[in-house]
């Protein structure tokens, strides 16, 4: 541990691992307003892999989109761990990171015909930002322990987006796979080689990943008036209004108490513990989170393109089967974090995927009616059922 009589380097910044649940909070980090920023090019990407989807809603346009998602998250949560441990908000580093968001901004740009067209350029731009992930990492840091994490962590890093590089020259199947195992290789670094030697703030990153939340969930909103159609009638004002409802059923099944609760656990966690939890709950559990979200934001967009028809195939999987992921997501996190399975959103989710085949026989807006009740059903019976226990962690009581 530095001793902290002695200058400290404003280029990087290091936490001090809680030896109590009761240590001050005021030695915690929170999010620093260029995160922020930088999270806003990461708004635009969400909402280009949502377009992606919706000109191509097909099962390849689906499977091409949850391919992009994943390497622009990993990407993003690359960055997460790299601003909770870098004072990004030094002039050099300020710089880098605006580095970073060019590249984001060109991926995301390309990410419409990431296996098409610009295929190169989406691969040039990953590249970019998975590799000054290193750089930043390395060069702000000095801290002997996370420069060995960082040189384990570059032997996926590296390599992954040359594979992505390469894909750009293939197409149909032979793409698709260099894909699948360039983001399988990134994917597999932090849990093959671990995540020993990093620190982790448990505010600043359960906080960061709170926000990207809010982030894709404020897509899901964007969807409602992209997909608006025709005149503002009744019926599209009604299914607005639900697709609002089924938002605020995702908001509220995150956030009024999984969220507190994990970040309790994840303060109360210390030394290599702490940090598998950050890798697992947060850096891999979160992804089925916010691919849901984007999945539900298409199917609202062409539910309200269409409200008085039936959805077709594909539309109806992403507005049932994104809540149904988003759902899978919790029930992952909460067996993570606590240790057991949360039966109602289980429940919630078989129903959904139920519903999938009906969202193709009655109206749009039938279909995200249906949506808004499961969700609304889900937080009914929760605040019910567990009156007592969720006033107590709202209450802020163990």
């Amino acid at each position: 541990m530095r001793d902290r009589t002695k200058p400290v380097s404003g280029r990087a910044v290091r936490f001090l691992m809680q030896r109590s649940s009761a240590m001050p909070t005021a030695q915690e980090k929170r999010v620093a307003p260029l995160e922020l920023f930088f999270d806003l090019v990461f708004v635009f990407a969400i909402t280009q892999v949502t377009a992606l989807m919706s000109e191509n809603p097909t099962w390849s346009g689906v499977g091409e989109g949850m391919l992009v998602l994943g390497a622009l998250w990993w990407a993003w949560a690359a960055y997460a761990w790299l601003t909770n441990y870098v004072a990004v908000e030094e002039d050099r580093e300020r710089l880098l990171m605006l580095a970073v968001m060019g590249a984001f901004l060109i991926a995301a740009l390309a990410a419409p015909e990431a296996l098409g067209d610009d295929a190169l350029v989406f691969a040039i731009a990953y590249a970019a930002a998975r590799w000054l992930h290193i750089f930043i990492f390395a060069e702000a840091n000095d801290d002997v322990d996370a420069s060995e994490a960082i040189r384990r962590l570059a032997r996926t890093a590296l390599p992954a987006p040359l594979i992505l590089i390469g894909a750009a020259f293939l197409d149909g199947t032979a793409q698709v796979v260099a894909w699948l195992v360039a983001l399988s290789m990134d994917f597999a670094g932090p849990f093959v080689f671990g995540v020993r030697g990093f620190r982790v703030s448990p505010s600043h990153f359960a906080e960061r990943f709170s926000l990207i939340v809010i982030i894709a969930l404020g897509e899901s909103i964007v969807a409602i008036g992209t997909g608006l159609e025709g005149e503002l009638g009744t019926e599209t004002i009604v299914a607005a209004l639900l697709g609002l409802l089924v938002a605020f059923g995702l908001w509220w099944a995150y956030f009024d108490v999984v969220a507190i609760v994990s970040e309790r656990r994840f303060r109360e966690s210390e030394g290599h513990r702490r940090l598998r939890i950050a890798r697992d709950s947060y850096s891999y559990l979160h992804l089925p989170m916010i691919a849901g979200i984007v999945f539900v934001a298409l199917g609202v967009k062409k539910t309200l393109g269409h409200v008085d028809e039936p959805l077709e195939t594909i539309p109806s999987f992403a507005l049932f089967g994104g809540i149904a992921l988003y759902y899978a997501g919790h029930i992952g996190f909460r067996l993570r974090n606590v240790g057991t399975l949360n039966r109602p959103r289980l429940v919630a989710l078989l129903v959904c995927a139920a519903l999938i085949p009906l969202g193709t026989e009655v109206d749009a807006i039938v279909a995200v009616a249906g949506a808004a009740l499961v969700t609304s059903t889900v937080i009914a019976y929760e605040a019910i059922r567990y009156a007592e226990a969720r006033r107590r962690v709202r209450g802020g009581e163990s």
